[in-house]
């Protein structure tokens, strides 16, 4: 895989449901031609990337604040639940919290590549698909 590489497969975990249909929209304009899959449920989302028939999903956008299940909460739970799925794959934190903890938070995650102040905009996917075609290379 090279720098340039599209994604084959990303994962968005977000509650909201405006800013699914920006991503979708910028997703179709984007040179990144990856399949995504939408979760306005970081449950559901933990309970799709669990099951055995699951593709490997190269990306994850994740939200800190969602009211169910948080960011935060989501990671603890996949690397208990699912750690080999969460090995292989790279996360971004894509959220509106400008608190300085949220990111020393995220960042202590060993998946969380990178971490993001929404919109989801162009350059934050070029930025994750590098860091997926990046560690592909490991």
């Amino acid at each position: 895989m090279t720098d340039n590489t599209p994604l084959s497969l990303m994962m968005l975990i977000d509650d909201d449901t405006v800013d699914h249909i920006l991503y979708r929209r910028l997703l179709k304009r984007a040179p990144i031609s990856a399949t995504s899959y939408f979760f306005d449920d970081a449950r559901a989302a933990l309970t799709f990337l669990a099951t055995p028939d699951c593709p490997r999903i190269e990306l994850i956008f994740l939200d800190i604040n969602m009211p169910s299940m948080t960011g935060f909460e989501f990671l603890e739970a996949a690397q208990r639940e699912i750690p080999d799925v969460l090995a292989d794959t790279v996360v971004v934190m894509l959220t509106t919290s400008t608190r300085r903890d949220d990111e020393v938070r995220a960042r202590s995650f060993t998946v969380v590549k990178d971490y993001f102040s929404k919109p989801l905009t162009l350059a934050h996917l070029v930025a994750a698909a590098a860091l997926v075609n990046r560690s592909t290379h490991r």
